[in-house]
């Protein structure tokens, strides 16, 4: 019999104080369950994005009612997965704009999928690949398409997304990193999930030598967990970083590596195009190869140039949004951007 309430989750935003009344209110409202089911015991799990807060046990004997608190180091991997919940991708493949090589290496990278059956089972290669999987690091520029394709992957393959980052496996106990990382490939697995680690710089990059801090220790158990938990993973994994100079040889050849550049001008007309719906009054006028030209921009740029001019001739009481009003975002947006300091 399945004794167990779970709460998907309180998020970090929330203050501790509110965080603290709400698990009170939970636990008297299991006590009035238990109450009127005559049950002894009821556990209540409560999720969070990161591990950061305790997991509180509701119990109450036959004579009396307790109230106990369980702390991270004694959560099952099941019980500490909780926090991680699988998401139906946000955008399709149809959705993707990149230069065709890259396309075609991500197609190619997650086929094995689809002859996984053949190749690891009768063609007998999973004796000596026990956990086939497709591991691939997208790296580029931010704001190139690295999370866009993540979920367009997923959708591709109709599986859900596991999307996290660093700071959700990161934590202040040590030893509570490594737990957090199994958890997270352990939540992937039971939920059949495409697993996305954002922002995964820290995680890739080379083991420190010579560590003499708590931190530092922290970090290097996270790499060897990590080391452990990818060899040992069925499924699609992802990751995704900006530049990183200084990767870990051991992580450098587990995975495939693909690099997401600035758009061409082809690419961002394609991009601006998306943008455009036929919904969007002013759409059918814009004048697309002017658009394309503006060059030192991203796909993420274009997103909020679109974003942001609808929003000013919204704003401003107009019917429509015109050519100069994306013009007129887009120069806002570059001039905006953190200038270099130089010397002169």
């Amino acid at each position: 019999m399945n004794r167990d309430i779970r709460v998907e989750g309180i998020p970090d935003f929330v203050p501790d104080k509110a965080s603290e009344a709400c698990v009170a209110k939970l636990k008297e409202a299991v006590n009035d369950l238990l109450d009127f089911t005559g049950l002894d015991d009821l556990n209540v799990i409560v999720g969070t994005p990161t591990s950061h807060h305790r997991v509180p046990k509701t119990g109450r004997s036959k004579t009396g009612s307790a109230v106990q608190g369980r702390s991270d180091d004694e959560l099952s991997l099941q019980e500490r997965a909780v926090q991680y919940v699988s998401r139906k991708p946000l955008f399709e493949f149809d959705f993707l704009v990149l230069p065709d090589d890259v396309r075609e290496t991500l197609l190619s990278a997650i086929d094995l999928v689809r002859v996984e059956q053949k190749v690891f089972e009768e063609w007998n290669l999973r004796k000596f690949e026990p956990f086939p999987r497709t591991a691939l690091n997208f790296y580029g520029p931010p704001g190139t398409g690295k999370t866009l394709a993540a979920h367009a992957l997923a959708s591709y393959i109709n599986r859900p997304i596991l999307a996290a980052s660093y700071a959700h496996v990161e934590s202040k106990f040590l030893g509570d990193g490594p737990k957090n990382i199994e958890a997270l490939f352990y939540a992937a697995q039971r939920d059949n999930a495409v697993l996305f680690i954002d922002e995964a710089d820290s995680l890739l990059s080379k083991r420190l030598t010579n560590v003499t801090q708590g931190s530092e220790l922290a970090v290097n158990s996270m790499r060897s967990q990590l080391l452990v938990s990818l060899e040992q993973f069925h499924g699609v994994v992802i990751f995704s970083t900006n530049l990183i100079e200084n990767y870990d040889r051991a992580f450098e050849t587990r995975m495939r590596h693909v690099h997401f550049p600035m758009p061409d001008e082809c690419s961002r007309r394609r991009i601006w195009e998306l943008h455009l719906p036929t919904e969007l009054p002013g759409s059918s006028t814009m004048d697309l190869n002017q658009l394309a030209s503006l060059d030192d921009i991203c796909g993420r740029d274009i997103k909020n140039a679109v974003i942001d001019a609808a929003l000013r001739a919204a704003r401003s009481g107009k019917e429509m949004v015109e050519q100069d009003d994306l013009l007129k975002a887009v120069e806002r947006l570059k001039q905006s951007r953190p200038r270099a300091e130089g010397n002169g």
